[in-house]
């Protein structure tokens, strides 16, 4: 028989009186799940920390002196990594910015077009493309690369920032399509038929309606695009082979010689400086990333 059948007690009443026999049950809980939750981020956070020490030895002793204490504070790893290629490093830090904003900006405009028309215009086969676009996600970037390297070439593209830039303005993303689409589908329609009172058609309601209301999903879509853009390697190794544009990605994978010694200092030093942006932008976008994705349904 259960305390609550003896007692005659609800059970919300009998689960109280427990935690009143035994206060330290919660703050015991409480701790060892912190704790818990500490050793895991130590865990995976403990490559990149070690990758920042690393950053700040000497060469030599990298992979002599284990651990996570700053033994030695240099800063001649960064000094020299900074001008070790070719180019100084802010040149391929300026390339991948440049892709990046062009990436962003296309993803924004076409992706947003795109995720209204599904949501809430209607048309002959509407279900079928919506279908079409979904499928599309599953295809491995190694399949498109090939066509897709024939037809810039044939274009004169490659060696340009175009091939990175041009296919974001054509909505070629379709997990921003996805997320968008999911979240205008939660803004009431009413709204929209308030506007058509007003005598707005489809772009200014896309414009003054939906568009200020889709902030979250944007931002989401923004932190979303800078991160893989600006980590994104094989399909920058693809198309740019000038060492004047390289991008961060490829300026990294320079600094390892196949034939000659790698500098592990300089190469740590420029992979801690290449982080940098992905941080501040997961720091100031944390807030907007989370609402974002809460909104659109997509867990």
């Amino acid at each position: 028989m259960t305390e609550s059948v003896v007692t005659g007690l609800p059970p919300e009443q009998v689960r109280e009186q427990r935690r009143r026999r035994n206060p330290f049950r919660k703050p015991v809980t409480s701790i060892l799940r912190h704790v818990f939750l500490i050793a895991a981020a130590v865990l995976m956070l403990y490559p990149v920390i070690w990758m920042v020490v690393s950053s700040f030895r000497p060469t030599d002793l990298i992979f002599r002196e284990a651990g996570l204490v700053f033994d030695s504070f240099e800063i001649s790893n960064y000094v020299d990594g900074w001008n070790a290629l070719t180019y100084p490093f802010n040149v391929y830090l300026l390339n991948s910015g440049l892709v990046v904003i062009g990436s962003i900006v296309g993803n924004l405009v076409s992706c947003s077009l795109a995720a209204y028309a599904f949501a809430r215009l209607e048309f002959s086969g509407k279900k079928f493309w919506f279908a079409i676009m979904l499928l599309s996600i599953m295809l491995p970037i190694h399949v498109i690369i090939v066509p897709q390297y024939v037809l810039f070439s044939q274009l004169g593209w490659v060696n340009t920032f175009l091939p990175l830039i041009v296919p974001k303005l054509l909505a070629t993303d379709a997990f921003f399509i996805f997320l968008m689409v999911q979240f205008i589908r939660g803004i009431p329609r009413e709204l929209d038929e308030a506007a058509r009172i007003d005598g707005a058609g489809h772009p200014r309601i896309f414009l003054q309606i939906i568009l200020p209301l889709m902030v979250p999903a944007l931002a989401t879509t923004t932190i979303f695009t800078f991160i893989w853009t600006w980590n994104d390697f094989f399909s920058q190794l693809i198309f740019l082979t000038k060492p004047s544009l390289y991008t961060v990605p490829l300026a990294l994978n320079a600094f390892q010689d196949a034939q000659s010694s790698t500098d592990f200092g300089e190469l740590f030093a420029m992979s801690v400086v290449s982080l940098i942006p992905i941080f501040l932008i997961f720091l100031f976008g944390q807030r907007f990333l989370i609402k974002g994705i809460a909104t659109t349904g997509i867990k």
